[in-house]
């Protein structure tokens, strides 16, 4: 299936150029769209160039919007979709936005956003508030890449693979963090409040480019029907793959920043590279669908209910 991609720059009714446009980052992922002032008033067709870049570059990036608040970041997701509340379980900051706080842990380790549920969050918008002097960049990892490159044989056993997800995993503690920091102790007792389990294909269809992707990161207990040995091997190969250099863009934050990624079609990593420097992001996620394998099977939630954290939002 192809999709036609809108044009690299917005014309306004009367045919001027207006000043939006879309620079390209790197081959399989990433783009800067300057010209554009982030919030809930933008133009229509402002909105399809966003929505279209984000489809094809996967994870898009603004510079300059200090502007944003809490409150027009939402307004400005409300142009991009249904935003759930902030967490499945991680409400004690807020319902509506999720401060990713340094206070409480380092991201450091691939993830996708919220995969632990049945109906994984279609997009995360991230907004820079306060950084470190140095250090804390993301990067994120195009899925739809990884698949495309594998080798045939591993498309095939991919195709046909299914992992179990579970938030028992918290990807923003590290074992230094349990051992020693309340708030992280606090922050993970929060995390794993209520347990999630959801069985997903490893290869997911994307709901509106009809790409192959890969689903996988570290929110995956197993792989379905496999041995822990054997679960563990063909994660960390299929795993070390999807974040091979050549998929990925990495973003060097500066104030003001809004990265928005497909978390359809993405991992990511938070690199904890700045000492004990503190850094907070505000995020906003947006209800996604269920995913769906190439046969077209849905993924099975084995436990939790997360009705109260998103609705489905069929493409």
């Amino acid at each position: 299936m192809s999709i036609d991609f809108a044009p690299e720059h917005v014309t306004d009714a009367e045919g001027s150029q207006n000043a939006a446009s879309v620079v390209k980052l790197g081959a399989h992922i990433g783009a800067r769209i300057d010209g554009v002032r982030l919030g809930g008033n933008l133009d229509p067709a402002t909105v399809s160039l966003i929505r279209q870049a984000l489809l094809e570059h996967k994870v898009i990036f603004f510079r300059g919007q200090e502007h944003l608040t809490d409150d027009s970041q939402f307004e400005f997701a409300e142009l991009l979709g249904s935003p759930t509340t902030a967490h499945p379980t991680v409400t004690s900051r807020g319902t509506t936005v999720l401060p990713i706080d340094s206070d409480y842990g380092k991201a450091n380790s691939w993830h996708t956003d919220v995969t632990f549920v049945d109906r994984i969050p279609k997009a995360s918008i991230l907004r820079a508030v306060q950084l470190p002097t140095y250090g804390g960049s993301t990067t994120w990892a195009s899925g739809v890449a990884a698949y495309n490159a594998l080798p045939e044989p591993l498309k095939v056993l991919a195709d046909n693979l299914w992992a179990t997800h579970t938030n028992v995993y918290d990807y923003a503690a590290t074992s230094a963090e349990r051992a020693q920091d309340d708030k992280a102790k606090e922050y993970r007792a929060e995390f794993q409040s209520t347990y999630f389990e959801t069985e997903h294909p490893v290869v997911r269809v994307h709901p509106e480019t009809g790409e192959r992707t890969l689903l996988l990161g570290h929110f995956v207990k197993s792989l379905v029907g496999l041995s822990s040995t054997q679960s563990q091997a063909l994660f960390r190969v299929l795993q070390d793959h999807a974040i091979s250099l050549e998929f990925t863009t990495r973003w060097n934050w500066q104030s003001g920043d809004v990265a928005i990624w497909d978390n359809r079609a993405t991992q990511h990593y938070a690199v904890a590279d700045y000492d004990d420097q503190y850094r907070r992001l505000n995020r906003i996620t947006l209800a996604g669908d269920v995913p769906v394998d190439i046969r077209g099977v849905r993924s099975r939630r084995v436990a939790g209910d997360a009705s109260g954290y998103s609705v489905i939002d069929e493409p």
